[in-house]
């Protein structure tokens, strides 16, 4: 009934299968990962801290993560949210948090304008979704707004991993002020960077240089979705 009045007013339907009513239809939302896993890219950026993922990044949460950020259908925050709290689980599970201090999400930043154009910050919003379901179930964390775009990467697309890094090396940096008082009032608390897909580490292994160069302590990069990547093999020329 529900579905059917949503498709009636908004005439909204699954991004996923079509079916008219909700973004995600119930069926399409009991599909989607529960749980998450190690994903380290091949080939992997020198000191990338402990990355994880919900699931891969192909049919049902492509999709979901492009209808969110480039189409603005906000409500799709709250499954790929749900999945990002998975991969944070699955970090925090691993950290030695004895002491039990909160942990920091600290979602990799889209530039300014692309926020304007878009009207709003897709990880952020997911991230505090995520964040909203882990202190549901007992996870101290926290959301902290560290890290802004310093300059622009040129297109991402048809590079491989080394030309990716050198890109995008320089184009963040860590907020100093809210970076300092972080430090002084949780000393030592872990951080663990979000983003949505990571695809060959880049990203968040410039996301987690600028934090650290703050001396901040960035135990683990959390995404929705990983790709599976494909090393580009360099060619030869043959003599003839």
């Amino acid at each position: 009934m529900l579905d059917a009045c949503l498709d009636l007013f908004l005439g909204s339907s699954c991004g996923v299968c079509g079916l008219p009513g909700r973004l995600l239809c119930e069926p399409c939302a009991a599909d989607l990962p529960r749980g998450a896993a190690v994903c380290w890219p091949t080939p992997c950026p020198a000191g990338l801290a402990l990355p994880v993922a919900a699931g891969e990044y192909d049919e049902a949460l492509k999709v979901l993560v492009n209808a969110h950020k480039e189409r603005g259908q906000f409500s799709l925050a709250r499954p790929l949210g749900t999945l990002l709290a998975q991969a944070v689980g699955l970090l925090i599970g691993a950290m030695d948090r004895t002491d039990g201090t909160a942990c920091v999400l600290v979602p990799v930043p889209s530039r300014g304008p692309v926020v304007r154009a878009r009207g709003h910050d897709p990880m952020l919003r997911v991230t505090r979704h995520a964040a909203g379901v882990l202190r549901r179930h007992g996870v101290p964390v926290t959301v902290s707004v560290l890290l802004r775009s310093k300059r622009v990467a040129r297109d991402q697309s048809g590079l491989h991993a080394d030309e990716r890094a050198a890109n995008l090396a320089g184009t963040m940096t860590a907020l100093r002020g809210p970076a300092e008082r972080l430090r002084t009032r949780s000393p030592g608390a872990p951080v663990v960077v979000t983003d949505d897909v990571l695809t060959t580490g880049s990203t968040a292994r410039e996301a987690q240089r600028a934090l650290e160069q703050e001396g901040l302590r960035v135990q683990g990069v959390a995404t929705v979705a990983a790709t599976r990547k494909r090393v580009r093999r360099p060619t030869h020329n043959r003599e003839s």
